[in-house]
C-alpha cells in the first residue's frame, strides 16, 4: 500500500504542474510579430512611437493582454522578409501581422517575385501553425496600369491559397494627408501611425481570437 500511496501521490504532483503550467500559458500574454518593413519599423520616429507599440497600448487600452514585438527593418523587400523569418520567429509568437511589398512596388521589381517571396512566408508559418493575418499593399500608380494591376492582385490572390485574413492597404489612412505624414509624405507621424492603427485593429483583433483560441487548443 506505501509504494501504491507513494505513486498516487506522484501521479497527483505531476498532474498538478502540468495543470500549473497550462494555466500560466494560458494567462501569459498572447505574443504578436509585426513583421515589415520601415512602416512597421517607425521610420522618423521615436521608438515608442511606431506601430507596434502603440498597437500594443491600443489593445491594452481594450482590455487584451499581448506584446507586439516589433520585426520590422526600413528598407526590406519580400526577399529581405522571406531571408530572416526563420530567426524572426524565435522565440515563437503566437500570431504574425506580415507587412511587406511596398519597398518591391517602389524599386519597380517583379510582381512575380514579390509574389513568390510572400508565398514561401505564409507557407513557412501555416507549417509552424501560426495564425496570421496579411497586410495589403498598393502599386504606386505612376508604374503604370498593367505593374499597378499585377501587384496589388498579389495579396487578395495569395489571402485566398492560403486561408489567411487580408487587411486593406496599410497605408490608405495617410495617401495624399500631409497632416498624417513626416517630411517624405511617404511615412506616418504620429498621428498617422495613430490612424492605419485604428483602421487595422478590427481585423487585428479577430486575429488574436484565433490566436487565443489556438492557444487554448493545445
Amino acid at each position: 500500500m506505501g509504494f501504491l500511496s507513494t505513486g498516487l501521490r506522484g501521479v497527483a504532483v505531476a498532474a498538478a504542474l502540468i495543470s500549473g503550467i497550462v494555466s500560466a500559458r494560458a494567462d501569459a500574454p498572447l505574443a504578436v510579430l509585426a513583421f515589415g518593413d520601415s512602416l512597421t519599423a517607425g521610420y522618423g520616429l521615436p521608438e515608442n512611437q511606431a506601430f507596434p507599440p502603440v498597437l500594443a497600448r491600443r489593445l491594452g487600452d481594450m482590455g487584451w493582454n499581448v506584446t507586439v514585438r516589433n520585426g520590422g527593418v526600413s528598407g526590406d523587400t519580400t526577399a529581405g522578409g522571406r531571408a530572416r523569418l526563420d530567426w524572426m520567429l524565435e522565440p515563437r509568437p503566437d500570431a504574425v501581422i506580415l507587412e511587406l511589398g511596398a519597398n518591391d512596388a517602389l524599386r519597380g521589381l517583379p510582381p512575380a517575385d514579390a509574389e513568390a517571396n510572400l508565398d514561401a512566408i505564409l507557407s513557412a508559418l501555416d507549417a509552424r501553425k501560426i495564425p496570421v493575418l496579411l497586410v495589403a499593399m498598393a502599386a504606386p500608380r505612376n508604374l503604370g496600369r498593367e505593374y499597378v494591376a499585377a501587384f496589388d492582385a498579389i495579396y487578395p490572390a495569395l489571402a485566398k491559397k492560403h486561408g489567411v485574413p487580408l487587411a486593406p492597404v496599410f497605408v490608405a489612412p495617410i495617401v495624399d494627408r500631409p497632416d498624417l505624414t513626416i517630411g517624405d509624405a511617404i511615412h506616418p507621424n504620429p498621428a498617422g501611425v495613430a490612424a492605419m492603427t485604428e483602421a487595422i485593429l478590427p481585423d487585428v483583433v479577430k486575429l488574436l481570437e484565433t490566436a487565443k483560441a489556438a492557444r487554448g487548443a493545445k
